[in-house]
């Protein structure tokens, strides 16, 4: 009898009972908006804040619309305009280098190597070319955080982490989001913490805050923010900084804070069902493992592999199979975007680089969710029916 998998990689776990309740209480009251606060009362989303900057030990936070907008939140507050040219990695997603188009700023995309990470030679390459690094930990992977932090450091670039994959993870103990000048996170649905949409971001230089508080649509506000620098850090920026309206509500502030509370298990969670699938598909034909430093702490929210050399007939081939055997895989070297899943050539708001190394990774790379409505025994079976369909194409080879 062949195995088949039922379960579902789009569905997410029901919000903790302590979310639904403070989001009923929100309701109770009516003031979503985070400015409209009781006497004495301090919002949602001041508290979200604070206690976000608090778990991740950063100095300031300000909590946002989405994990896009914090990005562009925050290329704007480091002075990124039209016609500058940012870099960023070649193997993203659509909304990293959408933010910086969304600036009339220019992408100039970075490498990505067989680990999945930045290329850093690629980057040493291309370093005089911009002021400004948008690091994307794409799909939960680190590079070497202390070699891209000296590279960086040494040639003037300021970094903004995009951590939307890796809430919750470290670089040799230190958290992802807090190496860089700034770091973004991702509240929607299929992140970490979910609050269907939304953002955090946060960084230890006051100016930077403080511009991104204003940026967000504060108006003359921002002493109703617990996370953010003093009033007197505000009275040079406040006059000469855009309102581009883009604020975090009472609501999603609400579901959300018990969900961060709730972070390190869930990190743990999703670590053993990453590990499960792992163990799964080692020395499976053909297929070769990421494996990660021992320096790194991840998020195993999401799994991928390489099917290194294979055809693009025979990439389709495993796809399709695997998803008639109810396994959802996103293949990133193909020819059109599908779905949330696209690769750099498919920008055309980005100049087009030849990149070879960076297509013969791609051309063979395999990704799928891990939600954490998975139990372990789901993730044997999915490891199980991969392992089964790559080694029967390998072997027709």
């Amino acid at each position: 009898m062949v195995e088949r998998f039922t379960g579902s990689f789009t569905q997410q776990e029901p919000l903790p009972e302590e979310a639904i309740e403070a989001a009923v209480a929100v309701m109770r009251h009516g003031r979503l908006h985070r400015y409209n606060t009781a006497p004495g009362e301090v919002s949602e989303v001041a508290l979200l804040e604070q206690e976000f900057a608090a778990m991740l030990g950063a100095r300031y936070c300000l909590a946002v619309a989405s994990g896009g907008y914090a990005i562009a939140t925050a290329l704007r507050a480091l002075g990124v305009k039209a016609g500058d040219r940012v870099l960023t990695n070649a193997f993203t997603l659509a909304p990293v280098p959408g933010a910086i188009a969304s600036l009339g700023a220019v992408p100039v995309l970075v490498g990505v190597t067989p680990q999945l990470t930045i290329d850093l030679e690629d980057l040493a390459a291309k370093a005089d070319q911009a002021e400004v690094l948008l690091l994307s930990h794409m799909r939960g992977h680190l590079a070497d955080m202390d070699a891209l932090m000296a590279l960086c450091d040494a040639r003037g670039i300021a970094v903004i982490e995009d951590c939307a994959h890796t809430m919750g993870a470290a670089w040799h103990g230190k958290a992802s989001g807090t190496q860089g000048k700034v770091g973004c996170f991702s509240c929607q649905t299929y992140k970490h913490i979910n609050a269907g949409e939304g953002g955090l971001l946060i960084t230890d230089d006051a100016e930077v805050a403080a511009r991104a508080v204003l940026l967000s649509g504060s108006y003359m506000l921002y002493d109703r923010h617990a996370a953010a620098p003093g009033s007197e850090v505000f009275e040079g920026l406040r006059y000469e900084t855009p309102n581009i309206s883009g604020r975090m509500d009472n609501l999603r502030a609400a579901v959300l804070r018990p969900q961060v509370q709730r972070l390190p298990d869930q990190v743990a969670r999703w670590n053993e069902r990453y590990r499960k699938i792992e163990a799964g598909l080692r020395e499976t034909p053909g297929l070769t493992l990421i494996d990660r430093p021992a320096k790194e702490s991840i998020v195993g929210s999401s799994f991928q592999f390489l099917l290194e050399g294979w055809s693009a007939d025979q990439l389709r081939e495993v796809v399709a199979h695997c998803a008639n055997r109810g396994v959802e895989l996103k293949w990133f070297g193909a020819p059109e975007p599908v779905g949330f899943t696209s690769r750099y050539d498919h920008w055309h708001y980005a100049p087009v680089q030849k990149m070879p190394a960076s297509d013969a990774v791609l051309a063979g790379l395999l990704d799928m969710r891990v939600p954490l409505t998975f139990s372990l025994e789901d993730c044997a079976l999915v490891a199980r029916i991969i392992r089964a369909e790559v080694t029967a194409v390998y072997q027709a080879t």
